[in-house]
């Protein structure tokens, strides 16, 4: 069973922390909404900033387990992660015109499940472009 886990740690640390960084996403999103009275298009957009910087912080260390080796490479890492993330704000904020403008769902029902498409793109986005393993890393 432990080998199993072993097997695949990455991919359930990156669900855990996917479901965290849901958390934090639809939490913000519902407050800007409900307390704040905000546009749910801008609450879309402040929202995901919060769920960016606690995902990038939370893949890093726990589930891609990437330690800076130098500011360069840290820069690109860093870029990079939110250049993939910038491209599923433009899936997040086009599924929640879509549901909520076209098709009158609630805002926060529709953040809900906007939160699955957006979970599954970002993991392939991160360990396919952002937390590649490199030569050095196998060292």
């Amino acid at each position: 069973m432990y080998s199993l886990f072993q097997k695949y740690q990455e991919v359930v640390m990156y669900l855990v922390m996917g479901v965290c960084t849901t958390i934090v996403n639809i939490v913000s999103f519902y407050l800007f909404v409900e307390m704040f009275s905000m546009d749910y298009k801008t609450a879309t957009v402040v929202s995901w900033v919060f769920a960016v910087l606690f995902a990038y912080i939370t893949n890093k260390k726990y589930v891609f387990k990437q330690k800076a080796r130098d500011t360069k490479s840290l820069m690109r890492e860093l870029s990079s992660f939110f250049s993939v993330r910038l491209m599923s704000l433009g899936v997040d904020l086009g599924l929640m015109i879509l549901f909520v403008s076209q098709m009158a769902l609630n805002e926060t029902v529709a953040k809900i499940l906007v939160n699955f498409v957006i979970v599954v793109v970002n993991y392939v986005a991160s360990k396919w472009f952002v937390f590649k393993k490199t030569k050095e890393d196998a060292i």
